[in-house]
């Protein structure tokens, strides 16, 4: 990731042993099984599309990228939400996936 997030920067400061055994976690998580990166990346994206999580989407797409999705992909990962978590959150979500794509 090219820069961390200030709020994440100030956890990690206050609270060192807590974010390590953090990254530690998602680290034991993503090495768990069969998935790649990319798809690992799809699904977090969508995870966090569904949660409805401004923060979360927009590192989620970053990684994404970093992880070799391509545009067309990111965005048809939030389009499948559409039916499930409705127009009005589907497009606030692609709001924030596009705050970040535009900046690529």
């Amino acid at each position: 990731m090219k820069q961390l997030p200030e709020r994440f920067k100030k956890f990690q400061k206050d609270f060192p042993e807590v974010a390590k055994a953090y990254e530690e976690l998602g680290t034991a998580v993503h090495k768990s099984g069969p998935l790649n990166a990319k798809v690992r990346a799809l699904i977090k994206l969508a995870i966090s599309t569904g949660a409805g999580m401004e923060g979360a989407v927009h590192s989620h797409t970053r990684k994404a990228i970093e992880a070799g999705c391509k545009k067309a992909e990111i965005k048809q990962t939030v389009m499948l939400a559409l039916p499930t978590i409705g127009f009005p959150a589907t497009m606030a979500v692609m709001s924030w996936v596009e705050d970040i794509i535009e900046k690529e």
